[in-house]
Formats: structure tokens, sequence, C-alpha cells
């Protein structure tokens, strides 16, 4: 099967997008895939959150620009089979850097181009960051899925629609035509509140089964995770978060071994 790369995005923070994208990279290594997880996010909680330093100049910033190779910058976890490319605060200056430069929005597809080929990993994940600018266009331009976490909140369904516009957008455009809907993950569910309920009521009832079945659940040890460097399997394998991204991650296995997913209309 050749490698599949996945940007997780969604422009409004704080909604579990990084928490979700590492979780599902240690997942899918734990079941034996090679993962190589790509922090794109200047903020870098996705290389902290699976104990990686971060050090000035170890981002993908200057293999964007061309100035090394993405597989350079690779560096190996603590954790079986999961790689990462780290951030660190330098990739603020990226989005202006890639902006003046020739094919803007297709840096990250060439940069991704030599491992693909090398067929190292089955899948990269990329961690966006909250915006849609040119590193989460550029992460769209190189990704065959895209995957959206959504919180379980009222303004929810704004944060779903602006990435879905230029999903399409990216996708009709000719950038990347290939682009698909993996799925919309509901995080941060809070099973004590009414709120919560509704909120993944009316997102199934907007976007049917483009909503993965897994409810990812607000708790105090997935939050905790991060700040000892570890995916929530590896920091407590017997918790409800850990139970819950292990579920998720076989539901979205399924989902791409049965091509399940599809461009929102």
């Amino acid at each position: 099967m050749p490698t599949k790369v996945i940007s997780v995005a969604n422009q409004k923070g704080g909604v579990g997008k990084t928490t979700t994208t590492v979780n599902v990279s240690a997942c899918l290594a734990q079941v034996g895939k090679r993962v190589l997880l790509i922090d794109l996010d200047p903020q870098a909680n996705a290389t902290s959150g699976v104990g990686i330093d971060k050090i000035e100049g170890a981002s993908s910033y200057q293999a964007l620009l061309g100035a090394t190779t993405l597989t350079e910058k690779i560096k190996k976890t603590a954790f079986e089979r999961l790689d990462i490319v780290p951030s660190e605060v330098d990739m603020c200056g990226a989005e202006i850097e890639i902006a003046r430069a020739e094919n803007h929005l297709q840096r990250m597809s060439a940069a991704l181009a030599p491992i693909i080929a090398a067929k190292t990993y089955d899948y990269i994940l990329i961690d966006c960051p909250p915006s849609l600018g040119i590193l989460t266009l550029n992460s769209f331009a190189a990704s065959d899925y895209l995957l959206i976490p959504l919180q379980c909140e009222y303004y929810a369904l704004e944060g779903i629609s602006m990435s879905h516009r230029v999903l399409n957008q990216v996708r009709d455009s000719g950038i990347n035509p290939r682009l698909q809907l993996l799925g919309v993950i509901m995080t941060m569910f809070d099973s004590r509140t009414r709120l919560s309920a509704q909120v993944v009521s009316d997102v199934r009832d907007h976007f049917k089964d483009t909503v993965f079945d897994t409810v990812i659940p607000r708790t105090t040890r997935l939050a905790e995770a991060p700040s000892f460097g570890k995916p929530i399997i590896h920091y407590d394998k017997y918790s409800a978060g850990a139970a819950a991204y292990e579920v998720l991650t076989q539901e979205l296995l399924q989902r791409l071994e049965k091509n399940h997913a599809a461009p929102i209309a």
C-alpha cells in the first residue's frame, strides 16, 4: 500500500487538534504501522507531546525552502515505529518566506516526495497550525486526506465551515484533486453536560456519516499526558482517553481500507 498522507486541521484553536494528531499517530504505530508525524505548528506542541525537545533549526523550515531535505529533519521518538519532523519557533517565519518562494503551495509536496517514494512509512500525519495560512495550505496540497477534530461546544460548526471551504478550493482548483475528507472527530466530550450531547447530535445531523462514531472524552489523564512527553497510550494505557483513541484508530483504519472517505459536498 502506498504511503498515505493525512492533514489534521481546524483553524479554530483549542479543539484537540494536536492531541488527536499525537495520539492517533501513536496508536497507529502501536498496531504495527510505520508512522511519521510532521509538526507544522510553530507552537510545537506535537513535538513536546512525544518527548522531543524544541531545538533551533530542527524544524521543516529550511526543507520547505529547499535549503535541505525533509529526510534530514526526521528524528526517532522513544516509541517504536513513530518518527517525527519537529517544529520550533522559527516556523513563525516560514509563512512569510514560503509565500515569496516559487510554487509556494507545493513546497511540502516537493519535500515529501522522496520520503513517499522510499516507502519508509505507512502513514504520514501532519499537525497543522490553527489557521488556514500558507503552512496549512501546503499540508492540504500534499495530503491524501483531511481529518478535522471538532470540540463539543456551540461554536463547533464555525470551526469546520472554513476548513470545508478550503478543502473544496484546494481540490477544485487543481492544486490537489485527490484530497478527501477522512472524517470529523468530536473531541472534549463531557458526558456530565447536556451541551456536549446536543452538539454531537447536531453535528451528526449536519455531517451524517462523515462524523466518526468514536467520541473523545475530556479527561484529566489526557490533558496531563503531553506534559510528560507521552501519548496517552504510553502514559496511562488503561485510561478512558487511551481506550477512545485506540477505538478511533481502528475506525480510521477501517475507513481507509474501505476507501470510505469522501469530499464534503
